[in-house]
């Protein structure tokens, strides 16, 4: 692309501008001249000009003024708030009152001269660009200003001394002592580009990789209206997209997991009155209801930016952290920053520590999980910055919202809770970059969460974060990464939390043994599938309640299909390409009555264990409807998504007839055996599975052996008992019931077929383990927190 200007040494358009000009213009802005120059014509960057690093240091050669910022800053004591704020306050003050040297503001002058061409009302950002800034082994986000809707020369300039001395904002000053970086070493650029109409459409973040797991198979997308500092800021809830990279790639729908946001306020341009009226850029607006109860992008729009995203992240080798923005006026969208990720992609080392609660108590809030940790300790409500110093270490810091300036003090904090924000703020990112669990968007939690009161903050079970009452009982674990041993048996895992599953998956595996979906329609839904079908039927109360989650989807019937498809996506995209074995929903009716309608559809029964369940659901005429939203969301993730490594299981066949039935019904609903490579396994938890292990196999790829179920049932326990004197008796150990596996075992490899365990058995007791072992069981589905230690007691056999 050619240039606008010929660049000097004080400026230099981005079009002259490289990665390797770090040095000069530091890494946001070369970044940008990167991706200007380099990226494919697809990808939109807006132009503009950068000042250099030597232009920064003639400035402040000006007047003397370098030499006496460092005499403020000599023997700063950084740990002392207060005299940290006095000082930068004083040194921001006399970089704000510097003229610019004469050569320096003529070039200046004529760059913006030539980027307005014929539009000398066009709106530009003024950003920071450190020169030790977004280098791999440091995070300089958010330290320095961003001005946005700067109009005209004379506004560009002061706007530009505003983020010269940004420099040395509180966080900034505190951060390079931290950091070991000398205030002298390090420079800033400033960057002047054509800004996006986004403050009329949409902007966020995205990043290649989890932020939270360090999954680098998706891209992580946040977006809310309007200009983006409400998303960068964590003023805004946004909303939240995944997209699973290899079916991207593989010019699949890779859309895997979407969270609708709140999204309750936008930032947009100030007019020129209003300007001259208040002084500010840019204003807050509420975002009218209708549009928060939608989706900022479509699944087309996030398509496109993933795949920017990943153009952008093999450019640069590396997993990135990117700003973007959708123009209202053109509808395109627009890259504006990338940097490197610094924070988990620098994380994984040899050994991984595991948080896990030894208990629960009540909830007072919730939110959105920053990290994996739990964090304990007295609560501390802080509204302003002046108030920091009451933040001792070991406090649980609760607060609206922070910004950068906040740094200081968040690290004296055991764990960080916010009303405001999402998981790719700025309180977020400096919550990951210092250790410290924080749950964000909690929506009021200075307003349950009172001064002293004794909380633990959770932020070890998936994507929701919770504050507990009182100081519970925290276990952490050392799980070793690399290589296992060999071992003649495949160590699969049971999973449920979808969101949990870009964590597990980075544990030694064969893939999933056992996926259920009863987690998904539990915690991702909540409402009986057949309320979702008779919506239209009833009664106010339960329409509002439907009407209530299923905000942003085109139907209650969609959202159904949607949660479930995404919850299935999300475990299979995370154990890509190892099989990931799912198995149809086996609520009982009990269970079904506990969801939203469930006491209108289900029936009282005596024992629910011995019940409606299994495949004599899926075959009634009164369930046939809702499974078949079912199997529509199981097929969109094979065939839609393209995640073929989706195998389906059917749960508790209790006869030969329903195991005929439920294989036609599935190849009904386009799950026929397979096609597409599908497999068909049958749960193997009743006696009558293994005694005609050789019949039922006729109708399926394999067993996996359900030994909760067919314990109770060989032994005749039932297992929901709460008597102590029965439970006694349980055990999958019993020869009755060793003897029943065996049998289907034996039977599986008689026909080449495979033969699991996704029961509790094996994760219980490590003997059981090594009898399937030594039976020739093909693979031990495990829950994940005992994967490594199974695995490694049956190595040393």
């Amino acid at each position: 692309m050619t240039a606008l200007f010929a660049p000097t040494d004080l400026v230099v358009p981005f079009e002259n501008l490289r990665m390797t000009d770090v040095d000069s213009v530091g890494g946001k802005n070369a970044s940008l001249g990167e991706m200007i120059s380099n990226l494919p014509t697809g990808v939109k960057v807006p132009t503009g000009f950068a000042t250099t690093a030597h232009a920064f240091r003639e400035f402040l050669a000006h007047g003397n003024l370098s030499q006496k910022i460092n005499d403020r800053l000599a023997g700063l004591d950084t740990d002392d708030v207060n005299a940290l704020a006095v000082a930068g306050a004083e040194i921001r003050a006399m970089v704000e009152n510097q003229p610019f040297p004469a050569d320096f503001e003529r070039d200046i002058r004529a760059a913006f001269s030539a980027l307005c061409g014929d539009n000398p009302s066009a709106s530009f950002a003024v950003r920071s660009s450190a020169t030790a800034e977004d280098l791999p082994d440091a995070s300089f986000a958010g330290q320095q200003e961003t001005f946005l809707n700067v109009t005209g020369i004379d506004e560009v300039l002061h706007k530009m001394r505003e983020v010269f001395a940004s420099l040395y904002n509180d966080r900034a000053i505190s951060y390079r002592v931290h950091k070991g970086f000398a205030h002298e070493h390090v420079a800033l650029s400033a960057g002047v580009q054509r800004m996006v109409r986004s403050d009329l459409g949409a902007a966020g973040v995205m990043f290649t990789l989890d932020t939270e797991s360090g999954f680098e198979d998706v891209v992580f997308i946040t977006s809310s209206y309007g200009l983006g500092e409400t998303v960068v800021q964590g003023a805004v809830n946004p909303d939240e997209f995944y997209v699973h990279k290899p079916m991207l790639k593989a010019g699949k729908l890779a859309l895997i997991r979407r969270n609708l946001g709140s999204k309750l306020i936008q930032m947009q341009f100030s007019t020129p009155e209003e300007k001259a009226a208040t002084g500010k850029l840019v204003k807050t607006t509420d975002v009218p209801t209708e549009l928060r109860n939608r989706y900022s992008l479509t699944d087309a729009e996030v398509q496109k930016l993933a795949s920017y995203a990943l153009v952008i992240e093999a450019h640069y080798g590396r997993p990135m952290d990117i700003e973007w923005g959708k123009d209202g006026l053109d509808g395109e969208l627009y890259i504006l920053q990338a940097r490197p990720e610094t924070v988990k992609s620098q994380a994984l080392g040899k050994v991984e520590h595991r948080y896990k609660l030894k208990g629960k108590g009540a909830v007072l809030a919730e939110g959105r999980a920053i990290g994996q940790k739990i964090g304990t300790g007295p609560v501390k409500v802080v509204y302003n910055i002046s108030e920091m110093d009451r933040v001792q270490p070991g406090d649980v810091l609760v607060t609206d919202m922070t910004d950068p300036n906040w740094e200081p003090v968040m690290k004296r904090a055991s764990a960080i809770v916010t009303n405001r924000g999402g998981r790719t703020c700025h309180a977020a990112i400096i919550a990951r970059e210092l250790g410290i669990p924080a749950v964000v968007g909690c929506g009021h939690a200075d307003q349950v969460l009172k001064d002293g009161m004794l909380v633990t903050v959770s932020c070890a079970e998936g994507d929701t974060g919770f504050i507990y009452d009182g100081l519970l009982e925290t276990e952490v674990t050392e799980v070793q990464r690399g290589a296992m041993p060999e071992i003649p048996v495949k160590i699969m895992m049971n999973v449920g939390n979808p969101q949990l599953a870009f964590d597990f998956c980075q544990l030694p595996n064969a893939g999933v043994g056992l996926a259920r979906l009863e987690f998904i329609i539990n915690n991702n839904i909540g409402v009986h599938p057949k309320a979702i079908l008779d919506y239209p039927n009833i009664d106010a109360d339960l329409k509002k309640a439907v009407e209530s989650v299923a905000r942003g989807h085109a139907s209650p019937r969609a959202f159904y299909v949607d949660r479930v498809a995404e919850g299935v996506a999300t475990i299979a995209a995370a154990f890509w390409p190892k099989p990931v074995i799912v198995r149809l929903s086996d609520f009982k009716s009990n269970e079904y009555r506990k969801l939203i309608g469930g006491s209108r559809y289900e029936p009282e029964e005596e024992n629910p264990m011995l019940g409606f369940r299994g495949a004599a659901r899926y075959v009634s005429a009164d369930f046939g409807e809702a499974f078949a939203m079912e199997c529509e969301a199981l097929k969109r993730v094979r065939e839609t998504m393209g995640l073929v490594n989706v195998q389906v299981m059917v749960p508790f066949v209790r006869t030969l007839g329903q195991a005929k039935k439920v294989t036609e019904l599935l190849a009904e609903h386009g799950l026929k055996r397979g096609e597409l490579d599908l497999k068909l396994i049958m749960m193997c938890e009743i006696p009558s599975n293994a005694i005609l292990a050789n019949e039922f196999l006729q109708y399926f790829d394999g067993f996996s052996i359900g030994s909760n179920d067919l314990t109770q049932l060989t032994l005749g326990l039932d297992r929901d008992s709460g008597l102590e004197l029965l439970a006694k008796d349980f055990d999958e150990r019993d020869p009755a019931v060793t003897a029943l596996i065996s049998q289907a075992i034996a039977a599986c490899r008689a026909q080449g077929k495979y033969i699991g365990i996704c029961g509790q058995g094996p994760s219980d007791h490590p003997d059981f383990a090594v009898w399937l072992m030594q039976q020739g069981i093909s693979s031990i589905s495990l829950n994940p927190d005992t994967v490594v230690a199974t695995w490694q007691s049956l190595a040393s056999q």
